[in-house]
C-alpha cells in the first residue's frame, strides 16, 4: 500500500511538472494561430504560401514560429503583425545590425547562406518581455 501512494504521488509530482509546460505550449499555439489569422487578414493568404520565403511573424511579443528550421539558402521575412507595436530583428550572431524598427505590416529580411544556430531577437522587448527566436540553418 504504501508503495501505491509512493508511485501515485510520484506520477503526481511529475504531471504537477510537466503541466506548466504544457499549458505555455498550448498558450503560444494559441497565440502563434492568432498571429496566423492576422497574417491572412492582412496579405490574403497563409504564411506558408508565401512566395520564396519563410515567414516569421512578430506579435505581441513573441516571434511565431519562436524556433525555426530552414536549409541554407533560405530568405526568411519576419512580418509584423501587430496592431500597435513596433518591433526590431537583430542577428547579432550574423553579424548584422539591427533592423529599423518594423510597424504593422512591415517586413524585414535575411538570407541564411551557412549552416549552424543563430538566436536572433527583437531589440526593444527581448529583456523586459523575453521576445527572443531561434533559427537552425542545416547544410
Amino acid at each position: 500500500m504504501y508503495s501505491r501512494f509512493l508511485h501515485s504521488s510520484a506520477l503526481l509530482l511529475g504531471f504537477l511538472m510537466v503541466a506548466p509546460a504544457v499549458a505555455a505550449d498550448d498558450k503560444a499555439a494559441a497565440l502563434c494561430a492568432k498571429a496566423e489569422a492576422r497574417y491572412v487578414d492582412m496579405f490574403g493568404h497563409l504564411a506558408a504560401e508565401a512566395d520564396g520565403v519563410t515567414i516569421v511573424k512578430m506579435y505581441k511579443y513573441r516571434f511565431c514560429p519562436e524556433k525555426l528550421s530552414v536549409p541554407v539558402g533560405t530568405t526568411v521575412r519576419w512580418v509584423n503583425v501587430d496592431k500597435r507595436t513596433s518591433h526590431t530583428v537583430h542577428l547579432n550572431e550574423a553579424g548584422e545590425k539591427e533592423s529599423d524598427r518594423l510597424f504593422p505590416e512591415e517586413t524585414f529580411e535575411f538570407t541564411f547562406l551557412s549552416a549552424g544556430s543563430q538566436q536572433y531577437l527583437c531589440g526593444p522587448h527581448w529583456e523586459t518581455q523575453k521576445m527572443i527566436g531561434m533559427v537552425t540553418v542545416t547544410p
